[in-house]
This record gives structure tokens, C-alpha cells and sequence, in this order.
């Protein structure tokens, strides 16, 4: 069987990085995404900033509660990266092999990274929803997955997906955007790099303020976007009145009317701050500690490649 062992490597790291980021960083995505999603009340708002979700944890006495849905985040964030870098990797390698090129160009890299995305928002909208819906429920009140999934229909699982296939463009942008400082960065050393060694890789400063720039870059082209998904995938309001009025919400269009109507224009923009803070400091770690253990996974990666050939050699020695 013929498998990409540096696609592997680049997704397993990918994943990894993104399992400890999202840990790390989920009371603040949690906090972000409810206050995101305040946007249901007539000239009224629940929350002024970011701060008024956290004091509203603690006073009743539910901090813990910041971590509800954090084992589906994770699950979801660790599937849609592992996938994401290995199609971003291999599309980008059998681009190479096609067009005979040495280095890909940024035109390219987006179309590369869009695709990635498409397969990778598909894969994972059902977590993605679920996950959301968790964070989005009352403090205390944040239900399991499977109860979650089993109280809608399967079509429920997928709401958001027309923005998710949109918001593609986003990790297109970051990752086109990192790849192409990356190469900058690395330009000295990827001449020294002998086939089959260990990748060069950036320092974790290096990493993490590129991944910083590549993330704020993106997050601001398409954080209407993102704010419209979120309000889409909320959960539902305690309200007597609010069943009516979600379902009205659940299109795109009828979103960002209700924004407009309620906000103005400023309302698209609403919690840009906090998604910049999240995103950033997530995307950076994650691609700080992608770029610190790739060169040990590759090395394990070709370790268990060696390991696991040893036995069918042996057999056709006999």
C-alpha cells in the first residue's frame, strides 16, 4: 500500500497541535461564541463585552461550565485538522508532481487550501453544529452529543454548512498567507535539506508570529461570515417565545437581516475583537506546536514504517 508519509506526518502534527490549543483556549472560544451569538432580543443585548460571560459564570457558580462541549470540540477539531493538513498536504505535493514545478504559487495555494477546506467543513458539520449548540446552551444546562444530535433531525446536524463551505476561504487565506512567510523564512535553509531527512522547521517564536499575522489577516476579511454562522447554530433560547423566532433565523439571508435591522452595519462586526484574541492565540499555538513536532512525527512516521516492513521482508527471506 502506497501512503504519503510526509501527508501523514504534516496531519498527525496538525491534529496534535490542535488538540492541546483548543484545550488550552476552550473557556475563551466558549465565552466568545456566547457572546457571538447575543443577538436575539429586540434593542436588547445579555452581554456588553466578553467580561460580562465570564462574570455571569462565576456568579453562578457554574466556571466549569466554560468547558461544556469540550470533548466534542476537541474530537471535532482534532478530525477536521488531521484531514484538513493531509489534503493540504498531498494536494499540494501531487500539484507539484503534476506541474513539474519547484514551488507552488499563491493563486494555486488558495485553490489548494479551499479545497481542503470544502472536504473538511462536510467531514466535520455535524460536530461542528453540535459543538457550537453546547457552547451556545445556558451555563449548567449544556446537554451530551448524543442527546444533542438525536434531538433534531439529521438535517439540523448540517445547519451552518452553506457558511462553513464558505468560510473555506478563511483557512485558505491563513494558510496561503503562512506558507507563503513560511518559504520567506525558510528560504536559506530549505537549499541544505537533503530528500528523505527531517523537514526544516521555524522557531516557536518565528511560528507563532507568523501564525498570528496569517490568522488576523483572514479573521477580518471574513468575520461577517463567521458571526452569521454562529447565530445559526445557536442553541435554541429558554424563551417562551424564542422557538419561532430561531426557526424564522435559520437561513442566511433572514440572519443577516436580523443583524442588519437590529445592529446596522456595526452588528456584522460584533465580537471581531474577541474573534481576533481567540483565533489568533489558537492558530498561533497550533501551528507553534505543528511546527515544533513535525520533525518528531516524521521520524516516528518512518520508525513505524520500518518496523511494521521488517516482518514481510522476514517472510520472504524464508
Amino acid at each position: 500500500m502506497n501512503v504519503d508519509l510526509e501527508s501523514l506526518a504534516e496531519a498527525t502534527s496538525g491534529a496534535i497541535g490542535s488538540l492541546i490549543s483548543t484545550t488550552i483556549l476552550y473557556p475563551l472560544d466558549t465565552c466568545k461564541t456566547k457572546y457571538q451569538a447575543d443577538a436575539r432580543s429586540h434593542g436588547r443585548t445579555r452581554y456588553r463585552n466578553l467580561t460580562d460571560v465570564l462574570l455571569e459564570a462565576i456568579s453562578n457558580g457554574q466556571v466549569l461550565s466554560l468547558y461544556q462541549g469540550l470533548g466534542t470540540k476537541n474530537l471535532q477539531s482534532f478530525i477536521s485538522q488531521f484531514v484538513y493538513f493531509y489534503g493540504y498536504s498531498y494536494f499540494k505535493r501531487l500539484y507539484l508532481d503534476k506541474s513539474g514545478y519547484k514551488s507552488i504559487g499563491t493563486k494555486a495555494n488558495l485553490v489548494i487550501a479551499a479545497a481542503a477546506g470544502a472536504c473538511t467543513a462536510i467531514v466535520t458539520q455535524p460536530l461542528d453544529t453540535a459543538s457550537s449548540r453546547m457552547q451556545t446552551s445556558a451555563f449548567g444546562k449544556s446537554k451530551g452529543l448524543l442527546k444533542t444530535f438525536t434531538e433534531g433531525t439529521w438535517s439540523d446536524a448540517f445547519d451552518g454548512l452553506s457558511i462553513s463551505l464558505l468560510l473555506t476561504s478563511n483557512p485558505a487565506i491563513q494558510y496561503t498567507v503562512f506558507d507563503q512567510l513560511k518559504q520567506r523564512a525558510l528560504k536559506d535553509k530549505q537549499s541544505k535539506a537533503e530528500k528523505g531527512s527531517s523537514p526544516e522547521s521555524l522557531s516557536a517564536f518565528m511560528a507563532f508570529l507568523l501564525g498570528a499575522i496569517s490568522k488576523s489577516i483572514a479573521t477580518c476579511l471574513t468575520y461577517p461570515a463567521i458571526r452569521c454562522k454562529v447565530i445559526i447554530q445557536a442553541a435554541d433560547s429558554d424563551e417562551a417565545s424564542s422557538k419561532t423566532k430561531i426557526k424564522s433565523q435559520k437561513t442566511v439571508s433572514s440572519v443577516l437581516y436580523g443583524i442588519w435591522k437590529r445592529e446596522g452595519i456595526l452588528g456584522y462586526f460584533k465580537g471581531l475583537q474577541a474573534q481576533i484574541l481567540k483565533t489568533v492565540l489558537s492558530s498561533a499555538l497550533l501551528l507553534m506546536i505543528k511546527e515544533k513536532i513535525s520533525a518528531t512525527t516524521w521520524v516516528l512516521i518512518l520508525a513505524l514504517k520500518r518496523y511494521l516492513l521488517l516482518p514481510a521482508r522476514r517472510v520472504k527471506n524464508l
